[in-house]
């Protein structure tokens, strides 16, 4: 392997920390991994996370073992913490005061920062803007490079923070936008101050994930489903705990017309009574039993409710597959349908037929990304009769839709490896942003 950069670059790491419970956050930390570790021979990274003090980090990317370092950084009140954010801030501005991670992001020729994908907005509340924003800002205030890599832009609900999103997009170095509907997002809000050569349309990162077959084969019926040992169809279905654990909530909040939990149970008692195929349910996000963001609560729930229907047609992938062999579990079925976004990056990215039940802007612009938005069953939009009626046409269709998808993906796959060489290029020669958060 030759490697076009060979200095030591030194590189910070924020939204794509391990141990979060979320695959796609996984997913977005092994893919830039990945891309490093391919144009970089000897990269020193920083990745913070929601832990302790500073320890040291492992993946095995691109064919070989890469090292790293893990520094906490936490949104917490208990701000005599060194890893609190407000504690890292104030240590900045006086000087470093020995804290690690000031120390680790005025050493670094680039902060990159993903905020898991998803999260620079203000709909997940304000807590959560407040984690990600301040992230950014920590970093610019130690006039440090800063690019945020390909992430769904906005929305922004409140004048105060889309006001605060602003300052930061117009000081950081660069800023790939996921998708064209982000991008649109990104222009409007930097208006005159848009710059063509800093602001770009991105494709997320988990499109370079690598697949691994799991050193764990999956328990029956799942292992012969996947080996394809049997005829019968096989679907692949991600039913979002966010969505569906506390729906009344998720409704409000999210602002969904169609009802989630009928729309999910409807289509599979429709597959059960009108096909062959079997349903694997695949969970992408964990925590804690009875979390509302727990996927195997959700899985395990609607297979309950049909449970008199399926009679051994419908399994639940059980909990403890990394986002690679979770990805190659995606790749083995014949249409998949997710509301998680990365379950259905992993499948899209796989040449797999791709259906989303969304709550949110973020999935069209993904899906557009392969020419594959008529796949999008808006729950915003749609009734829950005609989010039913979209997946079943999706799952009809999906003949011609993996040819059409495998005519888009080279070209996708093309952009994900130019955006990072351009990406780690920028890391190398920064242009200096003169405007201060």
């Amino acid at each position: 392997m030759s490697f076009p950069t060979s200095r030591p670059l030194k590189l910070c790491v924020f939204g794509a920390g391990p141990q979060t419970g979320n695959l796609g956050v996984d997913a977005l930390r092994l893919s830039l991994l990945a891309g490093i570790a391919r144009r970089v021979e000897s990269p020193q990274i920083t990745v913070f996370d929601f832990s302790s003090g500073t320890r040291t980090g492992h993946a095995r990317v691109a064919g070989r073992d890469l090292t790293y370092s893990l520094c906490g950084a936490v949104n917490t009140r208990r701000i005599y913490r060194s890893e609190s954010l407000w504690q890292i801030r104030a240590a900045g501005r006086l000087g470093g005061l020995r804290n690690e991670a000031i120390r680790a992001i005025r050493d670094a020729d680039a902060v990159l920062d993903v905020t898991g994908g998803d999260s620079f907005t203000d709909i997940y509340g304000r807590r959560r803007f407040r984690l990600a924003t301040l992230q950014k800002i920590i970093a610019l205030e130690q006039r440090c490079p800063v690019i945020l890599l390909p992430q769904t832009i906005g929305p922004f609900e409140g004048f105060a923070r889309r006001s605060v999103a602003r300052r930061i997009l117009r000081s950081v170095d660069a800023v790939w936008a996921r998708g064209q509907a982000s991008f649109r997002t990104l222009q409007q809000l930097l208006g005159e101050d848009f710059d063509s050569n800093r602001h770009h349309c991105g494709v997320d990162l988990a499109f370079g994930l690598e697949s691994r077959e799991p050193d764990t084969p999956l328990p029956a019926p799942a292992n012969a489903w996947l080996d394809g040992d049997t005829a019968e169809p096989l679907i692949g279905l991600n039913v979002s705990g966010l969505i569906y654990n506390h729906a009344a909530g998720a409704r409000r909040r999210y602002g969904l017309r169609a009802d989630y939990r009928r729309a999910m149970i409807r289509f599979m008692e429709r597959v059960l009574h009108e096909t062959e195929a079997n349903i694997l349910l695949v969970p992408h996000v964990f925590s804690a039993p009875g979390h509302k963001e727990h996927d195997p609560d959700a899985c395990a729930a609607v297979a309950t409710a049909i449970k008199r229907l399926h009679d051994h047609r419908v399994t639940v992938v059980p909990e403890g597959y990394d986002a690679c062999e979770t990805k190659w579990i995606i790749s083995k079925t014949d249409w998949f349908c997710g509301s998680r976004l990365h379950s259905t990056i992993a499948a899209l990215s796989s040449g797999v037929p791709t259906a989303t039940a969304a709550y949110s802007v973020k999935a069209r612009g993904v899906f557009e990304t392969c020419e594959q938005d008529r796949h999008v069953a808006d729950l915003r939009e749609l009734d829950t009769d005609d989010v039913v009626d979209r997946l079943w046409r999706s799952f009809s269709s999906r003949q011609e839709t993996r040819r059409h998808l495998n005519d888009e993906l080279p070209s996708v796959l093309a952009r994900v490896d130019s955006q990072m060489d351009e990406i780690v290029s920028r890391c190398e020669t920064p242009q200096a942003v003169l405007r201060s958060p």
